[in-house]
């Protein structure tokens, strides 16, 4: 029997080993909600390298991630561990310039 604990375990070592993630559903190819569709498309165009995760594939982590995060929705953003936020936040931080410092600081842009 999985634990919600082993699951938070997991999301830990998803976000602490790598430097951008983007839980969300679908996939950034396929995504299955526009919200998460946008927020995979701001991050093609800052040209990020992220790890994804569906959250469809993975329904453990769909409902211990609201509960690690304190956040409800999808999708989520992670940057250097840190939630940044959902597609809005996203939104909001690319069209102001910030999302690409933020992603270059962290070291996950393709060059």
């Amino acid at each position: 029997m999985v634990t919600i604990m082993d699951v938070i375990e997991r999301i830990k070592d998803q976000i602490g080993n790598n430097s951008v993630v983007l839980y969300m559903k679908g996939t950034p190819d396929f995504p299955q909600c526009g919200f998460s569709g946008q927020t995979a498309q701001v991050l093609a165009a800052c040209k990020a390298k992220y790890m994804h995760v569906n959250i469809f594939e993975d329904p453990e982590i769909r409902e211990a991630l609201k509960e690690y995060s304190n956040w409800p929705t999808y999708p989520q953003l992670y940057i250097k561990g840190e939630l940044v936020g959902g597609c809005d936040i996203i939104m909001d931080l690319y069209n102001r310039g910030e999302l690409g410092k933020m992603l270059a600081k962290a070291d996950s842009v393709i060059q």
